[in-house]
């Protein structure tokens, strides 16, 4: 019930948000209950005022994910209308991008299967084009995208799926979520240990670090491979030889969300939420009371592998 203002991670200046009021939003608007929020890399962006598409207004509420109650039905949103953001009591929506929640998937799950779970689903269907049978490599497994990739190429039929990340931790999750073999980054001859593991193939490259994990693969990977670039947490530039792209026809496709169809995302999350259900996606989940909003972004900086959900 709307009573004038809510709790909220408020925004009063480009940087980390704090926990205070903001007033509701319009009672005649497509008005989301919020009941987790996601943390994710683009709200540290956005927050800070670096975000490419342009900054927040002043003052905001942060947060761009959650799961909330609409019209008494759960539903997972995403890109609520600003300055009314995820992390509060209430968030004003596009019912469009509300996506319904199947019972059996927790509140926290859900989230996790919106920015993370698109990035890591789409990366293998709308841009991969990935084959039944076909053998996937996840570099950065140990991370929440990488984690999710694993399950997913599971579940859409992967011949054989290879985790490969530094945290021994994160390798022993991947192969427990479903990987048929894992390498460690820090490998002495990287390309060659990714092949071995691939059983000498390598179809598909979800790839969510870039920089030198990023050149093994184009060298371990196999004629026609298709190697989906989504982020560049272990640098933002790579040297990659010529040889290893048109000589074995390699096709390097860049990911992004936000450029995908709208009734492609909303099939992916279907997809991804009826896997949940099922049990066959899982994540562990961290959750963060809205009151300790800025405990959530330490977490975020020390490389949590849980997804942060805010619990307003």
């Amino acid at each position: 019930m709307l009573a004038g203002v809510m709790r909220a991670a408020v925004l009063e200046e480009y940087g980390v948000p704090s926990y205070g009021e903001f007033p509701d939003p319009p009672a005649d608007g497509p008005v989301v209950q919020v009941l987790a929020a996601g943390m994710n890399p683009v709200d540290v962006s956005i927050s800070g005022g670096l975000f490419y598409a342009g900054k927040p207004p002043l003052p905001s509420v942060t947060g761009r994910e959650g799961v909330g109650l609409l019209d008494g039905r759960r539903v997972y949103f995403d890109a609520p209308q600003a300055p009314y953001g995820s992390m509060a009591e209430f968030a004003l929506i596009d019912p469009a991008s509300a996506y319904p929640l199947p019972d059996g998937v927790s509140d926290g799950v859900g989230v996790a299967l919106g920015i993370s779970g698109l990035a890591a689903w789409l990366a293998l269907t709308w841009r991969a084009r990935l084959q039944q049978g076909e053998h996937v490599l996840v570099l950065g497994a140990s991370g929440l995208v990488g984690q999710i990739a694993v399950q997913a190429a599971r579940v859409l039929g992967a011949g054989r799926v290879i985790a490969a990340a530094r945290s021994q931790e994160g390798l022993a999750r991947a192969e427990a979520q479903g990987a048929d073999a894992t390498v460690s980054l820090g490998a002495d001859d990287l390309p060659a240990a990714l092949r071995d593991a691939g059983d000498g193939r390598i179809d598909v490259v979800v790839d969510p670090l870039f920089g030198a994990p990023f050149t093994a693969a184009t060298q371990a990977a196999s004629f026609g491979a298709r190697i989906v670039q989504l982020g560049s947490m272990a640098g933002s530039e790579a040297t990659v030889a010529s040889p290893d792209i048109r000589g074995k026809l390699l096709e390097i496709l860049g990911h992004t969300n936000f450029a995908a169809p709208v009734d492609v995302k909303r099939d992916a999350y279907l997809a991804m939420a009826a896997a949940a259900a099922e049990g066959r996606i899982d994540v562990d989940i961290e959750p963060v009371p809205l009151a300790d909003v800025q405990r959530a972004w330490e977490l975020l900086k020390a490389g949590s592998h849980a997804k942060i959900v805010i619990v307003p």
